[in-house]
């Protein structure tokens, strides 16, 4: 690297640490923006490292990988090579994500984390949440079914260890308290009166006069009595455009025009309306504005799995393994994923990331996947004597710089494979050489 990139770079971090306390001046843009533009402001744009950084953040959020939650994951960004990590990952109505990150180092590191909204081919996605830099955690509450995208990118410069967990909970409280024992008995859509209509919400159970709870701040907008639903209350959330409404009611004892908070007491359980046949239960729904009622069991369910924690060596991880007999690049870590290449016997991979039993992997060609790792192994293929003089490649690639020169009758120890080059081993150097 030459003087004047090194003392831009110099002169790039004292600025960032001097604006750092004065986010208020660009409210308007996320961390990763203002960043972005402190790198071309400082002209690094046109600096290898920074070049990097900028294509790493578009491939991000343009070739995203697929992944189910919830999911955890183990991974490295080195100094050296910038790098980005983009998922995209499908969340219900009434799910609260969460994106929670931590790092090594712990403190002094930059690392940004972005929720975005997928739009058309070719169109800038939306963007939805940001994490706090401080504390990287992200809360969001799905409005509307759909994918999303997460992107995460360190500053320059900067190696970065770091573990990844995005998982999916409710965004409101159950309206049963937990400690009277509620159980879902019915869900949303099941058939009523000989399939005459759908059940519009869910069914929970309890004993008879068990309190049902406000599952969110908000105000009582009715206290009636109906047919259908017995003794109702309609609870209108204070901070979105749904309203809650509990049925079949033994006591209502909140009124209309109440304030109320998340937790507090609108009324007793019971069986009343058309449910005088059947065992006490609330029945509990959500209806959005105009739009009608919505399925309310994402919004409260609090039965969710845990992700799969890593599973595999992460001293491996920024290494080049290699793939083993008939292996598979899958577009998910998860059985029955699209594959995506089946590579020969050797193919060299870097590895970027583990989940459970996979690897994240990135082929020599920037292309990326996960692949089970039983399929991988460090061990070398073989040891080879060179017949001539040969230049040792940074990349896979005739036009790419050269490393070193090793001479005829050199010994290396082949690791990898990639299109018609070896990776190789030479005295702690990495680097490959046309077969």
């Amino acid at each position: 690297m030459t003087r004047w990139p090194i003392l831009s770079f110099f002169l790039f971090f004292v600025l960032v640490a001097c604006n750092s306390p004065q986010r208020g001046l660009f409210a308007k843009k996320t961390p990763h923006e203002q960043y972005a533009d402190r790198i071309r402001d400082a002209g690094l744009q046109r600096t290898q490292l920074g070049a990097l950084w900028m294509a790493a953040a578009e491939k991000g959020l343009a070739q995203p990988l697929k992944i189910v939650l919830p999911y955890e994951e183990a991974g490295f960004f080195p100094a050296e090579q910038p790098r980005a990590a983009g998922f995209i990952f499908s969340a219900k109505r009434g799910e609260q994500l969460t994106v929670a990150i931590s790092s090594v180092p712990t403190t002094d590191v930059l690392l940004f984390a972005e929720l975005w909204q997928p739009n058309a081919a070719g169109t800038k996605p939306k963007l939805l949440a940001t994490a706090d830099t401080n504390t990287n955690t992200l809360k969001y509450d799905v409005g509307n079914e759909g994918s999303f995208l997460l992107r995460i990118q360190p500053e320059l410069l900067r190696s970065v260890e770091y573990r990844l967990v995005v998982t999916v909970g409710p965004s409101l409280a159950f309206p049963v308290r937990s400690a009277d024992k509620p159980r879902v008995i019915s869900l949303w859509g099941t058939e009523r009166d000989a399939g005459a209509r759908s059940h519009e919400g869910i069914d929970i159970a309890a004993k008879f006069r068990t309190p049902v709870v406000a599952a969110a701040d908000g105000y009582i907008s009715s206290v009636s009595e109906n047919q259908l639903g017995g003794k109702v209350v309609f609870l209108r959330m204070s901070d979105q455009s749904y309203s809650l409404y509990y049925a079949h009611l033994d006591s209502q004892i909140v009124k209309q025009g109440q304030e109320v908070k998340s937790g507090e007491i609108l009324g007793l359980m019971g069986n009343t309306g058309n449910a005088k046949t059947t065992v006490p239960h609330l029945h509990f729904g959500i209806y959005a504005g105009m739009g009608g009622a919505i399925d309310p069991f994402p919004f409260v369910n609090q039965n969710r799995d845990l992700p799969q924690q890593p599973g595999l060596p992460i001293e491996d991880l920024n290494k080049y393994l290699r793939t083993t007999g008939s292996s598979t690049i899958f577009d998910r870590p998860v059985a029955g994923s699209t594959a995506l290449s089946k590579p020969p016997n050797g193919t060299a991979l870097l590895t970027t990331a583990v989940t459970g039993k996979w690897f994240k992997v990135q082929l020599p060609n920037g292309s990326e996947g996960f692949i089970a790792g039983t399929q991988t192994s460090k061990l070398p293929l073989t040891t080879i004597k060179l017949g001539h003089t040969q230049k040792l490649l940074s990349a896979p690639d005739s036009t790419s710089a050269g490393k070193l020169i090793l001479a005829a009758g050199t010994s290396v120890t082949v690791r990898g494979l990639f299109n018609d080059y070896y990776f190789v081993k030479h005295e702690n150097i990495d680097g490959w050489l046309s077969k």
